[in-house]
This record gives C-alpha cells, structure tokens and sequence, in this order.
C-alpha cells in the first residue's frame, strides 16, 4: 500500500484492537517493509497516539492509554452501534446521561455515511425502550440540532408548545443543554423577549439553525445548570410541585441515597436508618416510583398528597396482581 494516509488509518484500525501486534504481522497486513512499518508508528506517535513497542526477536506494537483522547477509527458496526446507544439514551432522558452525550451524538451523526444512517433508523424504530418519568420523549434529531447551535454558537428557530398548550415560534441564541435526570432542558437567550428563557427540549419541534453566528452573552448567573433550577423555582414560572419531603427508611443512609434522584440525601438516624428532609421539584408520580424502588422500608410524614398517592399506587398495584388469579 503505497497511499500513506491510507496506509495510517489502516494501521491505526488495526492498533486499536485490543491486543499486541508483531511488527512483521503489521508489515504483511500494511503489504509494506518493516522498516515502514516502524516509520508509520513514529508518524503516529507524533499525531498524539501513544504506541507502545516492545521488545523481542518478532518485536511488537500496542496502542495504550495516553494522557489525551486521540481520534477513533470505527468500522461500520462500532459506528452502528454507538450511535444506537446514544440515540437510546438522550431521547429519554435517562438519569446520568449529560451534555456530553448528545455532543457525541452530534459529532457522530454529522459524519455517518448515509447508509448506516439508515441502519441506525431502523434499529431505533425496532426497539420499544422502558421510559422514565412522566414518559415524555424526545427524537434525538432534535438534541443533536440544538446541541449543534449551542456548541456553533448559531442561532435557533423552534416552534414551542408552553405548560398551558400555548404554541409559539421562537429564535434563540442557545447556550446549553441541561439535564434534570429525567428531562431535557435548553438554556437560551430570547432574541424576540430580549431575556434569557428556559426551554423543556420536549416541547420544542422542528428546529432550524439560521446559519447566523452569534456573540455569547453572559449568564445572569454562574452557570446554566444553576440558571435552571432558579428558573424551576421561580413563583409564577415553575412546571413542577415543589414539595417538603419528611421520610424515615429502615435502611443505612448510603443505601438511600444511591437510590434517590440527585440531591436528595438523608440523613443518618441508626445503621439501619436514615430521615430524609428536603425540598423536591418532582411530580407525585415520580416521586412515588422512585421511593417504590428503593427497595427498603419507610414511612412517609410529609407531604400529605404524597401519602394519598402512594396509598393509590399500592391499591392499583394490588389490583394488577390479582387481576389474573383464578
């Protein structure tokens, strides 16, 4: 092979397979000398891949852990696959997933050849996913477009659906994605209000980059994250109940915590035994299900309507079980 960038990316796909390489494998693989060989890893230790060689009567090549994250080369079903799991987990939501996630997803998806963009479609339309929350989806098209213009820093064109069924049409300078666990948030300056808005990614369709750039304004506050959950708490603007949570579980406040949505934390009353005392912006239903899966004893002091609903939600469940015994 005498292309040299082709001849590198080839070695480097070969490289990137979790395994030692003996030079003169690499040499009949690469249909080159050996000589070019170790020329092509010196070429590619000084791209910022951190080959390691080792010594010996055959000699070897490993591609180890850097100080950086090197460009990856993928083949068609790594591609595939990736994808698929980033579309899965940023049109739900899921707790844990950030704005990193769909950054890649952005990224990716610009470069996917046509045919495994088709591959990937399928997939995803063949899969029935296990939603969370309210259930509320997203098509991941529409993270990865506003995950593009905040990155690109180019204005957005969206039409909005408010809490009260409102439709309007916005233009926006986004600013950030942010996720609450279980929704999608875009952090945004108004361009028709003037102001800086909070968007549920969920109620957003058809996004549109303008293709016009625009200059980063300054947050009123540190960061978009922080922002948001102001804006969530602010009187007249919030979309979910704010409620005072007072919970005793019979299970170590470790145990709790790991299992409650982020910045609940209670406290320690025993080995065996915690309180849990804070304020939540969640809705009833989740709330329930949450406490359902912890998975340990407890008793719930406040809210009232939280007791009344699980009340609810137990009878319900009672009834499904039973529902089909004879």
């Amino acid at each position: 092979m005498t292309d040299t960038p082709a001849r590198l990316l080839q070695l480097l796909s070969l490289l990137q397979t979790p395994r030692e390489w003996p030079g003169g494998e690499l040499a009949d693989r690469l249909e080159v000398s050996r000589r070019t060989v170790r020329r092509d890893i010196d070429r590619l230790r000084d791209l910022g891949y951190p080959v390691q060689a080792t010594m010996g009567s055959e000699g070897g090549y490993r591609l180890v852990a850097g100080k950086a994250m090197p460009p990856l080369v993928l083949d068609d079903e790594e591609a595939v696959a990736i994808a698929v799991g980033l579309r899965a987990g940023a049109g739900h939501a899921v707790e844990g997933i950030e704005e990193a996630s769909v950054r890649a997803l952005a990224k990716l998806e610009q470069v996917l050849p046509s045919r495994l963009r088709h591959r990937v479609s399928t997939l995803q339309a063949a899969t029935i996913p296990l939603t969370s929350g309210d259930g509320a989806t997203i098509p991941p098209e529409t993270l990865t477009v506003l995950a593009g213009t905040a990155t690109g820093q180019e204005r957005l064109r969206f039409g909005y659906r408010s809490g009260d069924g409102t439709e309007t049409k916005r233009l926006v300078e986004p600013y950030r994605l942010v996720s609450t666990g279980r929704r999608w948030y875009l952090v945004a300056y108004d361009i028709d209000r003037e102001d800086w808005r909070t968007f549920r990614v969920d109620r957003v369709s058809e996004p549109f980059a303008t293709g016009a750039r625009f200059a980063p304004r300054e947050l009123p506050v540190g960061s978009a994250a922080e922002y948001l959950r102001r804006s969530l708490s602010r009187a007249g603007r919030q979309e979910q109940e704010t409620l005072v949570l007072d919970i005793t579980f019979e299970a170590p406040a470790d145990f709790v915590a790991a299992r409650l949505p982020q910045g609940l934390t209670p406290e320690v009353l025993g080995e065996r035994r915690c309180r849990l005392r804070a304020e939540a912006a969640d809705s009833l239903e989740w709330l329930a299900v949450r406490l359902a899966l912890v998975d340990a004893e407890f008793t719930v002091h406040e809210p009232p309507q939280l007791v009344d609903h699980l009340a609810e939600l137990g009878a319900r469940l009672s009834r499904a079980s039973t529902a089909g015994a004879p």
